[in-house]
């Protein structure tokens, strides 16, 4: 495992403590070898957790859009960077180039990213380790309504084991350090509860 995707927010808005665990989580992520394949911007958490990998030896993996890139967002300090055709094409390829994923906090952009990963994962499309920072309690109220969805029968769950809540950044390279693939793809049969 050497490239990991994350999904972050591009606000520069945000409370001190979601860049603190950003930079943290970038250092963290440089300094045991890994590189970082994330959105290309200059932006948020995004550039927070980017620019750590890059100061702290990790190669910096853009991928970006055009529409995006025409609003002044792309960053020049990418060590490759990946021009997409819309946000659809941006997502393949940031799966098609990572090996985990992380998820820090983030908007409705952040959301779908990490829903659509835990999504291939259900399905076998991938076996990737996939990991929620939960900075905050950022992500409390999330992680409470996957637990309706589980309850109330529309997912099984096995579910739970397809995604990881890290508390810290230091928790969150832990578990990629240790993660083992599962054998096994969920049947379509325990796609929902039983």
């Amino acid at each position: 495992m050497k490239n990991i995707c994350v999904f972050a927010s591009s606000s520069n808005f945000l409370e001190e403590i979601y860049y603190k665990d950003a930079k943290e989580l970038g250092q963290l992520l440089g300094e045991n070898g890994y590189n970082i394949v994330y959105g290309g911007s200059t932006l948020g958490l995004m550039w927070s957790c980017a620019s750590e990998v890059q100061t702290n030896g990790g190669k910096v993996y853009g991928v970006m859009p055009q529409r995006l890139v025409d609003m002044g967002c792309r960053t020049d300090n990418c060590d490759e960077f990946y021009l997409a055709e819309g946000m659809r094409d941006r997502k393949a390829k940031m799966d098609e180039i990572s090996d985990g994923v992380i998820a820090l906090a983030g908007g409705f952009g952040t959301l779908e990213e990490l829903s659509e990963m835990i999504v291939q994962k259900q399905l076998g499309y991938n076996k990737k380790p996939i990991v929620i920072l939960n900075t905050n309690g950022f992500y409390d109220k999330l992680l409470d309504f996957f637990e309706v969805i589980i309850e109330e029968k529309f997912a099984n769950k096995i579910s739970r084991d397809l995604y990881y809540v890290a508390k810290t950044p230091q928790d969150a390279i832990d578990y990629l350090k240790n993660y083992k693939e599962p054998n096994k793809v969920i049947s379509k049969h325990e796609i929902y509860s039983r």
